[in-house]
């Protein structure tokens, strides 16, 4: 960053001859690009703006007319400022004129008591110069290292903005083109105090530019996209104009931030990153305060306070995580459903690339909207776009600190209705019954000694000799204990399915016949189901 008029003042060359301002002392926070010796007083033309101006004043004009003309084309051309020698010229100050004229354009003008050596003070200022660009240089280099590894790695964008307002040390907020939070970091700020009514208050910035600075917000905004597809902006609450660094800094950041994006077209979108994250932080109790959760929830349009909120969870059949790309699709159908819907929601992939990834949904209902329509509508949508999957649902809490709660609940209703073949739109807790229950007691002793007392001899059978009698035995009791549907169900002819069933009652020495040794075994084949599904 180029010193200012005040750093070139404390620079030992310049204190040597007792420096004075006497004029434009509130604008000596001006930047100095360039120091330049100059008597005559036609030199405006020749100068670009930011240089200071060293002089002993010999050639400077007596008519107040002409010095505040001198005064007036340096001002207009842009000079940080004047610096006057004293005792050739001018004894103990510069005219009236002169000090009139430089209060009135703002330009800041200082004498120096005592002859200087001007070759000094152009040496000194010159070389804090190069300094300072030579700093800025390192400065954007290690920036271009940082995102450049970021870039390599594939960090996520909430990485990305944590470290632009680490580096910046200033809040930083990415948004999309409705003005809405994908990502956002303090700073150490209070975030729910930055994201206070983001919406409203970012439309009202629009700089000219692609990267520009807003005086009224103290905002440095920059556009971010490429090939001609800009999706968002990304900002800094700086407060003061920019540095070059902070503007390199914004800059390279949303480079990475749009190179990232394309690269990863497979992957869910910044939308769907954003609000999984919020969703995960809430489960997590990541906010110490739930009005910030509240506050991030509502800069991406969806209202978490006073609302009805309940946690659902969507999930393709079968056991294990389909692979992050299905994920992440599913994702996007249905945040899709929820807005073709009408109904505010997060809807993000929650612990994605672990053997538990699922998509959540954090469903946010006005006060008399019932949630069996809302979830309805949101099921039917997406099993009409992406078939197989199963959604589940939690209870209806009321607030942030509760979601937890609804989310447990869907999750292990998910789990259960996952490894059926149901067809409802969704499934509550009520709706699973034994199988539910069953599923919520699987890791207990009690439950497993049960299942190894009914069917422990029937699982070694099979196991030893190859064969499927466990399998025939659940069929049947699935059937109704219809033997003539089960036989037809397990593709054997009767006489070969009647001869199977004796041979369960010979190893389990069990009476198929007896209605309560029958619902024993049915209700330990559940909890096995159960047992297996979680180690699978």
């Amino acid at each position: 960053m180029l010193p200012t008029v005040d750093d070139v003042l404390r620079l030992e060359a310049v204190r040597r001859g007792q420096p004075r301002v006497v004029a434009g002392g509130d604008r000596t926070g001006n930047r100095v690009r360039w120091v330049h010796v100059a008597e005559i007083t036609d030199i405006a033309h020749l100068l670009h703006g930011g240089e200071l101006v060293l002089t002993t004043g010999i050639a400077l004009p007596d008519e107040p007319e002409r010095l505040r003309a001198y005064i007036g084309e340096l001002a207009e051309v842009g000079v940080s400022g004047l610096m006057i020698e004293l005792g050739r010229r001018y004894a103990t100050e510069p005219p009236p004129a002169l000090i009139a004229a430089a209060e009135e354009h703002g330009l800041p003008v200082i004498v120096l008591a005592h002859e200087p050596a001007f070759v000094d003070i152009t040496e000194s200022v010159h070389s804090r110069i190069l300094q300072d660009q030579f700093a800025e240089l390192r400065a954007s280099e290690q920036l271009h290292e940082i995102f450049t590894r970021l870039s390599v790695e594939g960090a996520p964008t909430e990485e990305v903005v944590r470290q632009v307002a680490a580096l910046g040390g200033h809040p930083a907020v990415l948004e999309n083109l409705a003005h809405q939070v994908l990502a956002a970091d303090a700073g150490g700020a209070d975030a729910a105090e930055l994201l206070s009514a983001w919406e409203t208050r970012s439309r009202a910035v629009r700089p000219g530019r692609r990267t520009g600075y807003d005086p009224a917000s103290g905002w440095l905004v920059t556009t971010v996209g490429a090939r001609g597809e800009d999706w968002g902006r990304l900002i800094i609450d700086l407060g003061s104009p920019p540095s070059p660094r902070e503007t390199v800094l914004i800059e390279r950041a949303a480079t990475t931030l749009a190179l990232g994006r394309l690269l990863d077209r497979h992957a869910e979108s910044v939308e769907r990153q954003a609000h999984g994250t919020i969703i995960a932080r809430i489960l997590a109790h990541a906010y110490a305060d739930p009005q910030e959760a509240a506050a991030r929830a509502r800069a991406l349009g969806v209202p978490l306070s006073g609302r009805r909120l309940l946690g659902a969870v969507l999930r393709h059949r079968g056991p294990g995580a389909p692979p992050a790309g299905e994920l992440a699709a599913l994702a996007e159908t249905a945040a899709a459903a929820c807005k073709d819907a009408r109904l505010a929601a997060l809807v993000g992939v929650l612990d994605e690339g672990g053997p538990h990834a699922r998509v959540g949904v954090l469903a946010s209902l006005p006060a008399r909207a019932d949630a069996a329509t809302a979830l309805t509508e949101i099921a039917t949508r997406v099993r009409a776009r992406s078939d197989g999957t199963v959604m589940a649902a939690g209870s209806v809490v009321e607030t942030i600190r509760d979601v937890r709660r609804s989310f447990l609940e869907a999750e292990q209703v998910a789990d259960v209705a996952a490894r059926g073949s149901g067809t409802r739109p969704f499934y509550r807790l009520p709706d699973l019954r034994l199988r539910g229950l069953l599923h919520l007691l699987r890791d207990d002793a009690r439950v497993q000694t049960f299942v190894e007392r009914e069917l422990g001899p029937l699982l070694e059978y099979d196991a030893r000799r190859g064969a499927d009698l466990t399998r025939i035995l659940e069929t049947y009791l699935d059937s109704g204990r219809n033997k003539a549907v089960a036989a037809q169900r397990a593709h054997l002819s009767r006489p070969a399915f009647y001869e199977r069933l004796r041979r369960i009652e010979r190893v389990l020495d069990a009476d198929l016949d007896d209605v309560e040794s029958c619902v024993s075994l049915h209700v330990a084949l559940l909890a096995l189901s159960s047992v297996r599904w979680e180690r699978s």
